[in-house]
């Protein structure tokens, strides 16, 4: 009895102690805010981090999910893609300004249950333009007035109770949203028409697109009440780190020349082995982290693939060099560049010529380099008896002297034999000397048919017949 007594202590006890903690160890009176960075552009790479960042809010129960935003825009897709991960969050989210969010990044702020900007900031400006600045069709500006107008009233209405009667308000205006894209908007005492709307921070405030002006993160939280809470900031995974590593030109161009050399010295050396094997990696480390970051799509992989696959036929197949190999450089060489720019399918309208000369560019140093280094590879570990893999080619020669011929030694014997033509000789033709028929060349040019000859002499295989 005593034993049993004692036992139900001992469980309360640990019971009483749990409850105080969650999962992640997180006391239940602490609260806990969880900071998520975002001062770059809009890229895949930021969905990429958003998503991970709060997968990890939610798993440690955060109070609080913070964004500390410094940005000038980016791609729709992501900021889109990021938008809707906000509008579903069940952890309430904030957005610090901290000095810009424009375009992409004001879509995202309007996201955010509450909007903080920073004295000197500005949120706005999304009308869709592409790389080099000039405006999109009104195709991509109707899609983002939706867009803008939708996240404004994804936020509600406020209930306003007068003496005659009971109005709504929106929290957020969804107009004003949509002037942040068109021009064409008037609202009165907001913008005029001909101008995008960009606010200030006094001015957002004024329109209900600000809850409060911050001039740091504390003061946000604190504004939230969340002053004493513990911080949690997302830290970018290895993986991220690497796949930023991996995209930048530099390290692009060593693995071109890793895939376009290895290719060329399996070529040179077939059977070795490695020389295929580090094209491959090369080739997987290349695309990957394109592919991640949203750069290299399933055609761009695919048409290099392809004309891979060209010149490989080209090579071991098709005879000479025609149209089969031209098709296979053009592929791959296409592939490696388009991989390394933000086209659409074909559509260019995005890309700069700055970015389009910078992927040429580095796909031509590096097939440059990579053939090179390959052909000064093979000759030093080859071609010479003090290479570190000269073990691997055949060094020997079989010479005449030791009895190695490359010909039916009994051709050999023909010299001085004595037959007929039995087709014209002009130069070439057949001869038949005793019962067998041979290819023979005439020594004067022209030989008729039926015509007696005599073997001249024999070289590299060859008969030589003159008239007897």
């Amino acid at each position: 009895m005593k034993s049993g007594i004692i036992i139900t202590v001992i469980f309360s006890l640990l019971f009483s102690f749990s409850d105080g903690y969650s999962q992640d160890k997180k006391p239940k009176t602490e609260k806990l805010v969880y900071k998520f960075n975002i001062k770059e552009n809009i890229a895949p790479a930021i969905w990429r981090q958003t998503k991970q960042a709060f997968a990890a809010a939610d798993s440690m129960k955060a109070d609080l999910f913070l964004i500390h935003m410094n940005t000038y825009g980016g791609t729709v897709v992501d900021a889109d893609s990021i938008r809707t991960r906000i509008l579903n969050s069940k952890i309430p989210v904030v957005v610090f300004v901290d000095n810009n969010a424009a375009s992409a990044g004001a879509l995202i702020s309007l996201a955010c249950d509450s909007i903080y900007m920073r004295t000197g900031g500005s949120m706005g400006a999304a009308t869709v333009v592409n790389q080099t600045g000039e405006k999109m069709p009104d195709k991509y500006q109707s899609y983002m007035r939706a867009t803008m107008r939708a996240t404004a009233e994804a936020h509600g209405k406020d209930t306003i109770i007068s003496d005659q009667d009971t109005t709504y308000k929106w929290k957020r205006d969804p107009l004003i949203a949509e002037a942040m894209v068109d021009e064409r908007v008037y609202i009165p005492n907001v913008i005029d028409s001909g101008k995008i709307l960009t606010f200030t921070p006094a001015e957002a405030m004024k329109n209900g697109y600000c809850e409060g002006i911050c001039e740091n993160v504390n003061e946000v939280l604190k504004q939230n009440k969340m002053e004493d809470a513990r911080i949690v900031e997302y830290k970018p995974t290895a993986l991220e780190k690497f796949i930023g590593f991996m995209v930048n030109p530099i390290v692009s161009g060593i693995l071109i020349m890793l895939i376009l050399g290895g290719i060329y010295f399996e070529m040179q050396s077939p059977g070795i082995g490695f020389a295929l094997l580090v094209a491959i990696v090369g080739a997987v480390l290349y695309f990957s982290p394109l592919y991640l970051e949203g750069l290299a799509a399933n055609w761009e992989i695919l048409i290099f693939v392809v004309g891979l696959i060209l010149i490989a036929l080209e090579i071991f197949v098709v005879p000479g060099f025609g149209i089969t190999g031209i098709s296979g450089i053009t592929l791959a060489f296409s592939g490696l560049v388009l991989s390394l720019i933000k086209n659409v399918d074909f559509t260019f309208d995005g890309v700069k010529n700055s970015d389009l000369l910078i992927a040429v560019s580095t796909v031509l140093v590096g097939s440059i380099g990579g053939i090179g280094l390959a052909i000064y590879l093979s000759q030093k570990m080859f071609t010479t008896d003090t290479g570190r893999f000269s073990h691997l080619s055949l060094k020997e020669v079989m010479s005449k002297e030791d009895g190695y011929l490359g010909v039916d030694p009994e051709i050999l014997q023909l010299k001085g034999k004595r037959g007929i033509a039995i087709t014209t000789l002009r130069p070439s033709g057949k001869v038949s000397i005793e019962g067998k028929n041979y290819d023979a060349l005439a020594e004067s040019g022209m030989i008729d048919k039926g015509t007696k000859i005599i073997v001249t002499r024999v070289e590299t295989a060859q008969l030589y017949v003159d008239e007897e």
